[in-house]
């Protein structure tokens, strides 16, 4: 028995702003027999994907976990520390989890800051997650990856799912890391390991968190306050990017294809739309004509002019169906509704 789950906003008209929600199948049988952790479920992506999650599964059988308590949400939440192991061990064993999504992460830009704390803290966190996950029988877990993964050694349009990975960014090497080290655990002792590599999410639910795509972010807060805004990217610096609905959507799709579907145990290339600033620009301006833009490139411009402009994503396509279902016009005529929304809430 299959029940229709909905979780956010749709776009099925290429141009025009979304009005359905997303749709999302799941099977009453298995729903209630998960009990699933998410780790670092207060930012940008675990806030959304914890709400997503629920939906399918049911509010109790998702914990959602972070290093500072988190807000009220109306399910279960935990403190925890990502690099405390024995922790780890010990919320896995109390809930009885058998699916772990690892979100907890220093970003791009924020690691650059300070390369070898970033490195230890998604290393090390990754590692507590794989040997809890080895330890435990843990199902399946779900471990993000970017593509802060490759640098200008890689075609820098349409790149390919096996591609030469030489990051330029702390958050890149780590992540690269991360992949094989899921591979590793795979092949080696069965864990299901399954990831994503993120191109920028662009999503009103919740501010951006130190990545080098967050002006894409950010241009719309200003944008509906009529403000100005001045971007750290050139005009012409063009970035795979990719709406949270549809972001979310993915991880759930990829997480819930049959096993022998999953052909790619580093981690999938994925891809929703390519822009610039100029373009975002001019997209927003179409529903705020007076709002104004200049650019003033800082250090994140040497680390986007590293990242592709266009990311080849078909392996996805194939292995498990995966399909964006929003451009750039209905996005930001989504986050521009949805932002005022906020805005009126007193947000």
């Amino acid at each position: 028995m299959n029940s229709l789950i909905t979780f956010g906003p749709v776009n099925n008209a290429a141009k025009a702003p979304p009005e359905k929600p997303t749709r999302y199948t799941t099977n009453h049988h298995h729903m209630f027999k998960e009990k699933i952790l998410i780790i670092g479920a207060g930012g940008q992506i675990g806030s959304v994907l914890t709400d997503a999650l629920r939906s399918v599964y049911g509010t109790d059988q998702v914990i959602a976990s972070d290093l500072r308590p988190l807000p009220d949400s109306g399910g279960p939440t935990e403190v925890l520390n990502a690099l405390d192991g024995e922790a780890l061990n010990a919320l896995v064993t109390r809930h009885n989890i058998n699916q772990i999504y690892h979100l907890a992460a220093i970003l791009s830009a924020t690691g650059e800051k300070d390369p070898l704390w970033a490195w230890n803290i998604n290393m090390t966190s990754l590692f507590n997650v794989l040997e809890v996950a080895r330890n435990k029988g843990i199902k399946k877990v779900y471990y993000p990856s970017s593509i802060a993964v490759f640098g200008r050694e890689a075609n820098h349009y349409d790149t390919p799912q096996h591609e030469v990975l030489i990051p330029e960014t702390v958050y890149g090497i780590s992540k690269v890391a991360g992949e094989n080290w899921a591979n590793y655990y795979f092949r080696r002792y069965g864990t299901d390991v399954r990831s994503l590599r993120y191109p920028g999410i662009i999503g009103y639910q919740s501010m951006p968190g130190g990545g080098t795509t967050d002006y894409a972010v950010d241009i719309y807060h200003f944008a509906v306050r009529n403000k100005h805004f001045e971007c750290f990217l050139r005009d012409n610096t063009s970035l795979p990017m990719l709406y949270m609905p549809d972001a979310i959507r993915a991880t759930i799709e990829l997480m819930e294809a049959a096993a022998d579907k999953i052909t790619i145990r580093t981690s999938y290339n994925l891809a929703g739309m390519s822009f610039t600033p100029a373009e975002i620009y001019a997209s927003i301006q179409k529903i705020c004509p007076e709002f104004t833009i200049s650019y003033k490139p800082d250090f994140r411009q040497k680390i986007a002019d590293s990242w592709p402009a266009s990311i080849d994503d078909s392996q996805a396509r194939r292995d498990w169906g995966w399909k964006p279902e929003f451009d750039l016009d209905a996005m930001s005529a989504d986050m521009i509704k949805n932002l005022r929304l906020q805005l009126e809430a007193g947000g």
